[in-house]
């Protein structure tokens, strides 16, 4: 797997490697499962933002395929 490297601030570094540490798990796990949340919940808002135009105009759109 490609790895990506982040520079974190030591404040953040610190509160990862505490929660990581908390939850019994690496800071790696944290981080990697916090990016796969933000994306879906990312991928969810523009999904719906991206269909809106089409919910809009459904009509025309379905005029101009005729």
């Amino acid at each position: 797997m490609p790895e990506l490297r982040l520079p974190l601030d030591p404040g953040v570094r610190r509160d990862l490697d505490d929660l990581a540490d908390a939850q019994g798990r690496t800071p790696e796990e944290v981080a990697l499962d916090a990016v796969r949340a933000h994306l879906r919940q990312e991928g969810t808002r523009v999904r719906g933002v991206a269909g809106e135009p089409a919910r809009e105009h459904a009509d025309l759109l379905r005029r101009l395929g005729e």
